[in-house]
């Protein structure tokens, strides 16, 4: 055997995941996964691997640069997913004659890219998408912003509040003030926003669609994200109206969109705000960024909007959608930075201790007659000092422990010990400890 070792590292932009922060990331994907369940979502997956022409289409866009390519065993040119939409046009043109429409979907997994690592920003990372693909309504539009809302709520973060506005109204602007040959350059100006301040923004207008123009837009983003509210929202609405007034349809989705939020009694939580631009040139509608009240340098924390057409590059038939996507690990970053995520697991709801190796059947028959009761069971594997067992059972954060011993076999009963307390509670049937145990892992203090 060589003397020499392995250096046991990571490549940059990678983690590995200790288990108090996965065990959170499995939390809130579980109540991500229940709310989107609720609103009859249903979950798909697709490959890792997919051909580079799948990923990239016609190519020549910044995502060429970041994505992870390489030819595989067999010669063929395949790349890792960067994000999870692009697999999902391939998805839906591949089983179109499979499914149904409307179709609802919802998707958490892993994408890749190669871009300059952050906080809360990696190389490889997890993100969270649900869609609606078939309809072009208001009622699917909606539907993506109460779920963003609900979401949130089941994760039990307050102070979110959901920022909207209409590309195509955006669109419309620039026709108006003849700037629409240079939308799309317009459009990821004004998405730079929040990052480089109004005064570069305005300065970069200035220079690609001179100082008229410019002010047009200015005055068009500036017309909202005055506040949140159910009257505040549709005085934007209404101003929104004025100054591009040839945007009928595009007004009345949005506003379809705020009253259906007023109703619901959500509209506190919902900022009309035109400077919501979406830089990415598939988005067409309705379109809506995420940010956490007391963290809005960390950005938008769910994001997404409304598209014409999701598969037009492997598919001839129209697919309207609209989706949002959350970047779990930059909330996740986020909820830590704001002392809301959990920083501890627990292992075990209890674990059954050895002081006996010749009783391991027995041990393990208690074990396993518990977990039948819902319990989660460890069971400490060797005879060793118990003090020493208490003590690893408190840093795997379980709250209990169960003690027997060759004398309680034939009684079948059993101690549960409750370790932040020092107290033992003797005789206990398996029915009666897991009540116990039970009690105690529900406690808000555990």
């Amino acid at each position: 055997m060589s003397d020499q070792t392995i250096e046991p590292r990571v490549l940059k932009g990678f983690r590995d995941i200790l288990p108090w922060h996965e065990a959170e990331r499995q939390r809130i994907m579980q109540l991500l996964a229940e709310t989107f369940a609720r609103f009859g979502f249903v979950p798909i997956d697709t490959p890792i691997l997919e051909y580079t022409e799948i990923l990239l289409g016609k190519g020549g866009g910044e995502t060429d640069k970041q994505v992870f390519r390489f030819d595989d065993n067999g010669g063929r040119d395949v790349a890792m997913r960067y994000d999870l939409t692009v697999p999902f046009a391939r998805f839906m043109a591949a089983h179109l004659h499979e499914l149904y429409l409307p179709f609802k979907r919802f998707h958490m997994a892993k994408a890749f890219r190669g871009e300059n690592t952050q906080r809360g920003r990696y190389r490889e990372f997890i993100q969270c998408d649900f869609d609606t693909v078939g309809t072009d309504s208001a009622s699917a539009d909606f539907e993506i912003v109460l779920m963003i809302d609900r979401a949130f709520a089941a994760m039990g973060v307050n102070g979110v509040h959901v920022h909207l506005s209409h590309r195509g109204l955006f669109n419309a602007l620039l026709r108006a003030i003849g700037a629409g040959s240079n939308g799309e350059e317009v459009l990821r100006i004004v998405d730079k926003l929040r990052k480089i301040g109004r005064d570069r923004v305005s300065s970069e207008l200035d220079a690609l669609i001179g100082a008229e123009a410019r002010d047009r837009v200015l005055a068009f983003v500036d017309a909202g994200a005055t506040g949140a509210g159910r009257d505040v929202n549709a005085r934007i609405v209404d101003e929104l109206e004025r100054l591009v007034p040839d945007a009928g349809a595009e007004i009345g989705r949005l506003r379809a969109v705020v009253e259906c939020a007023g109703a619901l009694g959500i509209a506190d939580r919902i900022v009309v705000d035109p400077s919501i631009t979406r830089g990415l040139d598939y988005y067409t509608g309705i379109v809506f960024e995420t940010f956490l009240d007391d963290l809005p340098q960390i950005g938008s924390v769910c994001s997404g909007g409304r598209y014409d057409n999701l598969a037009s590059l492997y598919t001839k038939e129209r697919l309207p959608g609209v989706g949002a996507s959350i970047g779990l690990d930059r909330l996740m970053a986020g909820l830590e930075e704001l002392g809301l995520a959990s920083s501890s697991t627990r292992a075990a709801d209890t674990i059954v201790l050895c002081t006996d190796e010749a009783l391991l059947s027995r041990y393990h028959a208690i074990a396993d007659a518990l977990r039948t009761h819902g319990v989660a069971v460890d069971v400490y594997p060797e005879a060793r000092k118990i003090g020493g067992q208490y003590a690893l059972a408190e840093k795997k954060g379980i709250p209990t422990a169960i003690l027997t011993d060759a004398d309680e076999p034939e009684s079948g009963r059993v101690t549960v010990r409750v370790l932040s307390e020092r107290a033992n509670h003797d005789g206990l049937s398996i029915d009666e400890a897991a009540a116990l145990i039970a009690r105690v892992v529900q406690e808000p203090s555990r």
